[in-house]
């Protein structure tokens, strides 16, 4: 397949490595993302090239037991696979994954046709009192560490500057988070969370995202 690569113009060659790149920093590229300036879903060029290349990139990425795949649904091409290097992330920052996954299932049984769904900080903290997962917030810091990982890897976009972070701060929950759980998955782990008592400590130290997880390379 190498070839192919060869073939291909200085533009495009960057357009692929550029992809790879993405694809192995932040495992997801969404077909549509939130553009700040326009206020709405702009086309994501990248989600374009893998589409033209993809059958070169699968193939690249079978090579390190890697594997491309696709849901045309909501529009995510993402890579999965045992040696794809798993990240650990903090209790919070999975914690909101759980919640975040709940979320985006409840608009969407509301018969919406747009795969993306709106949410700010208070209703995922609403959420998580519901299930009783924390007795007391965690820090503002905490809050946007775990958020800015799960912004980086395409399971969410702040609409609102970080810096002011609130419980009225806006977000927009990516169609990638379906593909990280399944419902079933998320409800046995708020579950187990709940019967742990996992809200008694949000310090600095991570743990490793249960296994039913797709694993997120660094």
């Amino acid at each position: 397949m190498i070839p192919y690569y060869d073939e291909l113009n200085d533009e495009e060659k960057d357009a692929v490595t550029k992809v790879i790149r993405t694809l192995l920093r932040q495992t997801f590229i969404l077909e549509r993302k939130y553009d700040k300036k326009s206020g709405r879903l702009t086309y994501n060029k990248e989600f374009r090239t893998v589409d033209l290349h993809q059958e070169f990139l699968r193939e690249y990425f079978k090579i390190s037991g890697i594997t491309l795949r696709e849901n045309l649904h909501l529009g995510v091409f993402y890579i999965e696979g045992e040696t794809v290097i798993g990240e650990k992330i903090s209790r919070l920052s999975t914690i909101y994954l759980l919640i975040l996954k709940l979320l985006y299932d409840e608009h969407m049984a509301e018969a919406s046709s747009n795969t993306s769904v709106y949410t700010s900080l208070g209703e995922i903290h609403e959420k998580i009192n519901d299930f009783h997962l924390m007795n007391t917030l965690p820090s503002i810091t905490e809050m946007r560490r775990s958020i800015a990982l799960l912004k980086r890897y395409q399971i969410i976009e702040p609409l609102d500057v970080l810096e002011e972070l609130n419980e009225e701060t806006r977000m927009m929950i990516y169609p990638c988070v379906n593909v990280v759980l399944l419902g079933d998955d998320i409800r046995r782990l708020i579950e187990s969370f709940s019967k742990e008592g996992i809200d008694s400590e949000f310090s600095e130290d991570e743990s490793a995202v249960f296994g039913t997880i797709e694993d997120m390379p660094e």
